[in-house]
C-alpha cells in the first residue's frame, strides 16, 4: 500500500454531494451517482473481506469516540444462533452539532446503503434506525427513503436477488440527550427507562434484546459505501494516516458563514474558521469548542506540542518546528483528526465546533453548559446527577456576582471527583471541558467573585441555511 500523505489537493467532497440538490434525497438521484453499486458488489464478497478493507481503510467513528470502525465489526461473534442487529445512532443531540441532520434528510440512501453493508458484513438481518425525536424533515425523509428501498428489491427477503434478508426498522427517541449513549439507546429501544447499562458485556456480545449488536453512527456508515465504491487508496488520500476518509464538520457561533463544511479530515481548525468566513463583526477570535460542548476549549495561544509535532502531521499550514515560542503554532491550527487534536488536549468529538468572540463571558458559556448537561442527567449515578447541578448552581452565583473564593475551590474539587466516576460519559461531559475553561480563564472566573459580569448580552448568529426544514 502507498505512503499517504495529507493532500489537501487530492480532496474532493462525497459526502455533501448531494446536500444541495434538488431531489438529492431521491432513491434516482443517489443511483444516477452510482449508488448501491458498492451494495451490489460487496454482497459477492465474504463478510470477512469485507470487514478488513473497512479496517484497512483506516474508518473511526464519526459519533465522537473515534473507535475504529472495521475493528468493532469483528467483535461480533461469527459462530452464534443468536439474531444479530445493526443499529443505526441518529439520536444526534450533541450541542454545537447538526451534520448527522443533514445526512439524513438530503442524503438518506447514503445511510442506507452503508447500514446495509455493515449489516452484511456482520451478519445481521435487522437494521434499527434509532432517530432523534425532535427531527421532523429528518423522519419523513428516511421513511420515504426506505419505502424506495424495498420497492426496489434493496430491502426484504431478497436483497438485489440474494439469498440475503434485511429488514429496516425506524424508532423515534423521545428527546433525551443521554439516549446518544449505545447502550442507553438500547435500553430505549428495547421500550426502557433511557439509562446506561454496565460495561462489559459490550453490545457486540450482548446488545439489542440479548443479540450481537453493532450501534454506528450516521456519518459513520454513510462513509462505508466510499470505501467500496471508491476504493482504499482513495479513501486514505481524503484524511491523515489513521484517520481516513472526508469528514463533515459543524460550525457555529461568532462566525461569518455557519452551517455544515466538508473537509478532508486533519483539516486545520483555522483554515475551516476561514473557510466560514471568519469571525464575525470584525472582532477578535477568543476560543474555539471544536467537537461539540463535551470537548475541551482551545484558545489562539502558541502551543509546543503542535511545534513539535509539525512534521509529523505533514499539514502544510503548519510553520516548522521552531525553539522560540513566538514561533509555535496556535492551539487553533490544530488539525481536526482525533490524533492532532488530542496532541493540544482536547478532542475531535463530533466536529460539532463552535467559535467565540472576543465579547464572550466564558463563565456564562460554561454555565449554560453546566444547566444543560445538569438537565440531561439520567440520575442513575450519584457523582453526576449531583455534580452536574452543584455545578450549574455556583455558575450561576459567579456569573450574577454573589459567588466567592470557596465556590471556586469547591467547583474544582467537584470536576475532580465527578471524572472518570460515572457508568456513561455525561458527567466527563461537563467535568473535562470545565476543568479547561477553569485552566484558560482563571483570570476571568475570579474576576467575577464579587462582581456582575460586566460582558455583553449574547448575540445568536443566525442560521446560515434559510432553508432548512425543521
Amino acid at each position: 500500500m502507498s505512503d499517504h500523505q495529507y493532500s489537501p489537493a487530492a480532496f474532493e467532497p462525497t459526502l455533501s454531494k448531494r446536500f444541495f440538490i434538488a431531489n438529492g434525497y431521491e432513491l434516482a438521484c443517489y443511483q444516477r451517482d452510482g449508488g448501491y453499486q458498492a451494495l451490489r458488489s460487496v454482497l459477492q464478497l465474504d463478510p470477512n473481506e469485507i470487514i478488513t478493507t473497512v479496517k484497512q481503510a483506516n474508518l473511526r467513528g464519526r459519533g465522537g469516540a473515534g473507535f475504529p470502525t472495521g475493528v468493532k465489526w469483528d467483535f461480533v461473534p461469527k459462530q452464534t444462533d443468536k439474531a444479530k442487529y445493526l443499529i443505526v445512532n441518529a439520536d444526534e443531540s450533541e450541542p454545537g452539532t447538526f451534520k448527522d441532520r443533514y445526512i439524513l434528510s438530503r442524503d438518506p440512501h447514503a445511510l442506507l446503503e452503508g447500514a446495509a453493508i455493515a449489516a452484511y458484513a456482520i451478519g445481521a438481518n435487522d437494521i434499527y434506525i434509532y432517530i432523534r425525536g425532535e427531527f421532523t424533515k429528518p423522519y419523513t425523509r428516511i421513511l420515504a427513503a426506505i419505502k424506495e428501498a424495498y420497492n426496489a428489491k434493496i430491502f426484504g427477503d431478497a436483497v438485489m436477488g440474494t439469498r440475503f434478508k434485511l429488514n429496516c426498522h425506524v424508532h423515534r427517541g423521545a428527546g433525551a440527550y443521554i439516549c446518544g449513549e449505545e447502550t442507553s439507546l438500547l435500553e430505549s429501544l428495547e421500550g426502557k427507562i433511557g439509562r446506561p447499562r454496565l460495561k462489559p458485556p459490550f453490545p457486540a456480545i450482548v446488545g439489542a434484546f440479548g443479540g450481537p449488536t453493532i450501534i454506528n453512527n450516521v456519518e459513520t456508515l454513510a462513509c462505508v459505501p466510499l470505501i467500496f465504491a471508491r476504493g482504499v487508496d482513495w479513501f486514505l488520500t481524503q484524511g491523515l494516516p489513521h484517520n481516513g476518509g472526508p469528514k463533515l464538520a459543524s460550525v457555529s457561533g461568532h462566525i461569518k458563514r455557519p452551517g455544515v463544511y466538508e473537509v478532508p479530515s486533519g483539516y486545520p481548525i483555522n483554515e475551516l474558521i476561514e473557510l466560514a468566513g471568519g469571525v464575525w463583526k470584525g472582532r477578535q477570535l477568543k476560543a474555539v469548542i471544536p467537537g461539540g460542548s463535551s470537548t475541551p476549549v482551545l484558545v489562539p495561544r502558541p502551543c509546543q506540542a503542535l511545534a513539535d509535532n509539525a512534521p509529523q502531521q505533514k499539514v502544510t499550514s503548519f510553520a516548522p518546528p521552531q525553539k522560540s515560542v513566538e514561533h509555535w503554532p496556535l492551539e487553533t491550527q490544530a488539525p481536526l483528526d482525533f490524533d492532532g487534536i488530542k496532541k493540544v488536549g482536547s478532542l475531535l468529538g463530533s466536529a460539532g465546533m463552535i467559535v467565540l468572540d472576543d465579547t464572550t463571558c466564558m463563565v456564562r458559556v460554561l454555565l449554560n453548559l453546566a444547566e444543560f448537561y445538569a438537565h440531561e442527567s439520567c440520575g442513575q449515578c450519584t457523582p453526576c446527577r449531583e455534580g452536574t447541578g452543584w455545578i450549574a448552581k455556583m455558575l450561576r452565583r459567579l456569573e450574577i456576582g454573589k459567588g466567592s473564593h470557596t465556590d471556586l475551590a469547591t467547583l474544582s474539587d467537584t470536576v475532580t471527583f465527578m471524572t472518570s466516576t460515572t457508568i456513561c460519559p455525561l458527567a466527563d461531559a461537563i467535568a473535562i471541558p470545565a476543568r479547561s475553561y477553569f485552566d484558560k480563564f482563571k483570570d476571568e472566573f475570579y474576576e467575577h467573585i464579587g462582581k456582575t459580569c460586566w460582558f455583553p448580552d449574547a448575540e445568536i448568529a443566525p442560521s446560515g441555511n434559510t432553508t432548512w426544514e425543521d
